[in-house]
């Protein structure tokens, strides 16, 4: 049991370090005035989750406690829902609400698309 915690919180830093590194990557080429760095983390993070998950399930490519870690602590501390979150709400509070609309529905619409996107590719490979 307390390997698999381990693992898990090892993979959760390694989430958090390549969110952290990705996302100011995003900001520096494309600017802050929109949540870009958060939009492409969070389309990534679907997008690899929808391949480790299919890659685990159906496939069996994966084991049972591989996928826990890289689902729970990897993608768990990669993709980040509050900071998403706060961002739309951020817009909001400074009555710009087209771009808070825009960040919701880009991020749910392409993390629709791109979870779809890992699932097929896991079940291509």
């Amino acid at each position: 049991m307390f390997e698999k915690l381990a693992l898990v919180a090892l993979a959760g830093a390694a989430g958090t370090l390549a969110r952290y590194w990705l996302s100011g990557v995003v900001y520096e080429v494309a600017g802050r005035d929109f949540p870009w760095g958060t939009a492409v983390v969070n389309i990534l993070g679907c997008f690899l989750f929808g391949l480790v998950w299919e890659l685990g399930g159906e496939r069996m490519l994966l084991r049972t406690e591989s996928r826990l870690v890289l689902l729970t602590g990897f993608m768990g501390a990669f993709t980040t829902f509050s900071t998403f979150i706060f961002e739309s709400s951020a817009f909001l509070e400074d009555g710009r609400i087209l771009p808070a609309l825009a960040n919701v529905g880009f991020q749910t619409v392409l993390g629709f698309a791109a979870m779809f996107g890992g699932l097929l590719l896991g079940r291509l490979l």
